[in-house]
């Protein structure tokens, strides 16, 4: 299998230099998997600009996606940064747990959220109509629909980069999930 390194700030082409002097800035550090980005001269840019979209989910709403969808992906790069970034949006480390392991008991209306996007990342787009009834009564919009399968799709991006690459995870490593059937 082909090693793949963390590419450094030198390494890069002056675009991506940019970006994790930016980034650097904003989060005090270039997350490893950001970094892996940066081997295409354009991929990273693309990508920020893609993950940080308007979209009509709250953050609270887009982390448990994050959280569903690496956790059905096996990506534990992805497990580990969104439960830190879980935490920073009000999640207890119980109900980050519970959001990966594909529901979300304590809230009816985030509870579809994350099992529609459980199925949906699953099911490879083929939810059951039984999920989208459910999503749509807790008063989710089509545009709601739309918003969450693009959140899903950022997050597969990130989630096979790292399954393919798997560079060091530079967060709090996730613990492993050990309900049954995940």
């Amino acid at each position: 299998m082909q090693t793949f390194q963390v590419p450094q700030r030198a390494e890069v082409a002056a675009g991506n230099q940019a970006i994790f002097d930016n980034l650097n800035a904003k989060l005090g550090f270039v997350p490893n998997l950001f970094a892996t980005m940066a081997y295409s001269d354009h991929a990273l840019g693309n990508y920020l600009q893609f993950q940080n979209g308007k979209t009509s989910l709250s953050n609270k709403e887009k982390e448990a996606v994050n959280l569903v969808v690496s956790q059905v992906n096996g990506c534990r790069y992805c497990q580990s940064a969104h439960t830190a970034l879980g935490k920073m949006n009000g999640f207890s480390d119980e109900q980050i747990l519970e959001i990966r392991g594909g529901s979300a008991t304590f809230n009816a209306k985030l509870d579809a959220l994350v099992r529609l996007a459980k199925e949906i990342t699953e099911s490879k787009g083929r939810p059951s109509e039984t999920a989208l009834e459910a999503f749509f009564a807790a008063g989710y919009t089509k545009g709601s629909l739309v918003d969450v399968i693009i959140a899903i799709a950022d997050k597969a991006v990130m989630n096979y980069l790292h399954n393919i690459t798997q560079v060091p995870i530079d967060f709090p490593v996730a613990p492993v999930l050990e309900t049954a059937g995940v």
